[in-house]
């Protein structure tokens, strides 16, 4: 991001309280929200600058902090012919952007019961028949915001190979941006979706660490502290939670 530079007179060198009084604001860049132009500070995210603007965002604002895939938007940059897709949080504006929310996709989700179903490429053909009219062009993958590889785990789920579609699908944020530019209208998060949960409840390994931590849940280990967690205020919650060693 490019910040413009302000040049300050002579007088105002040499005078410190002077050069403090006239210290120019936030630089303010101009973007374009749903086809109209506002002026927003440079250093906004797209969430911030929309709300800057004046809007009251009453949907597509989940977490505000990357995770949860609400806040799914489109934008082209001046002279840049691509769609660039992005979420509205964690996005930076930019000089001459202009850019709409998707809030939400609509896109089918199989209804089924997981103890019916077997992980391999049956239930993916019963569930889910329209992988197979997967063309291979990958605009899925350079539309996901998150960079994951998304044709790679549509053709992983056509071939039955569960765990390679939980692998490959596991941090999708289900936004739909990739829904949104299939040509053969797959609703990919959704089959990312299933793939975890037949490998969660088929394919996945034991382990004693999870029991163990069960558990000790179960058993009160841990009743002191939430305690002490629900007696907090807001504040202290906040926090806690910023401070805490992220991975």
């Amino acid at each position: 991001m490019v910040k413009a530079k302000v040049k300050k007179a002579p007088s105002q060198r040499k005078s410190p309280k002077k050069s403090s009084q006239s210290r120019s604001p936030n630089p303010m860049i101009t973007v374009h929200i749903m086809g109209r132009a506002y002026s927003v500070p440079a250093e906004a995210t797209i969430m911030g600058a929309i709300e800057h603007a004046g809007y009251q965002i009453v949907r597509g604002a989940g977490c505000r902090e990357g995770f949860c895939g609400a806040c799914a938007t489109v934008y082209r940059l001046p002279g840049d012919y691509k769609l660039a897709m992005g979420l509205a949080c964690t996005t930076l504006v930019q000089d001459g952007m202009s850019l709409a929310q998707i809030p939400s996709f609509p896109a089918e989700k199989a209804i089924y019961d997981i103890e019916e179903l077997t992980p391999d490429v049956a239930t993916m053909a019963k569930l889910y028949p329209v992988i197979f009219r997967c063309v291979e062009c990958n605009t899925c993958t350079k539309a996901c915001v998150q960079g994951l590889l998304v044709m790679d785990y549509i053709q992983a789920a056509k071939r039955g190979d569960i765990e390679m579609l939980m692998d490959l699908s596991f941090d999708c944020v289900s936004c739909g941006m990739c829904v949104l530019r299939c040509p053969a209208e797959i609703t990919h998060y959704n089959v990312g979706v299933l793939g975890r949960r037949l490998f969660g409840r088929y394919l996945r390994k034991e382990s004693p660490e999870l029991v163990k931590r069960i558990g000790e849940i179960s058993g009160g280990n841990y009743d002191a502290e939430y305690e002490v967690l629900l007696a907090m205020s807001h504040d202290e919650l906040k926090k806690r939670y910023y401070d805490r060693d992220m991975e």
